[in-house]
């Protein structure tokens, strides 16, 4: 499959803006989160790009495999915190939004561990890799294998 489009050369501008909003999620929040939230959503979206360069970065950063892998099946995994459950809950509910929008029960959790300006936090960071997610499912931009 080739690849359709560089934005970050066709539209350089917008590229460093939504990149400044990267670097931005990255200063706010913890990164084991962070990294649970980007490679959640990236597998809910099937992003392949997004799924192989954050868990390569969560690896790097001393993530285990056991908790990457076990992201396919969260709900049914003891491996993640009531602060990660919460993030994890939020994720799915802001990649999957169906017409009803997200449930209190799951916003009122991430209100709760996180606080509100955690919240939002989280909240940036999800809508952040779903606009990633998108523009490299697009572009049909390709990881490369690893050697």
């Amino acid at each position: 499959m080739e690849q359709r489009i560089d934005i970050s050369k066709v539209a350089p501008a917008g590229f460093r803006a939504v990149f400044g909003l990267e670097k931005y999620v990255q200063g706010a929040l913890d990164h084991t989160v962070l990294y649970l939230i980007k490679v959640r959503a990236s597998m809910v979206n099937e992003c392949a790009y997004c799924v192989d360069m954050h868990t390569t970065d969560a690896l790097k950063d001393g993530e285990s495999t056991q908790r990457l892998f076990g992201l396919a099946a969260w709900r049914e995994s003891s491996f993640y915190d009531e602060r990660e459950r919460a993030a994890l809950a939020l994720t799915d509910a802001v990649t999957l939004l169906g017409r009803t929008g997200i449930p209190d029960e799951v916003w009122d959790g991430v209100v709760e561990q996180f606080g509100e300006e955690g919240a939002a936090n989280v909240l940036l960071a999800i809508g952040t890799i779903n606009l990633w997610n998108r523009l490299t499912i697009t572009s049909r931009k390709q990881p490369v294998l690893a050697a």
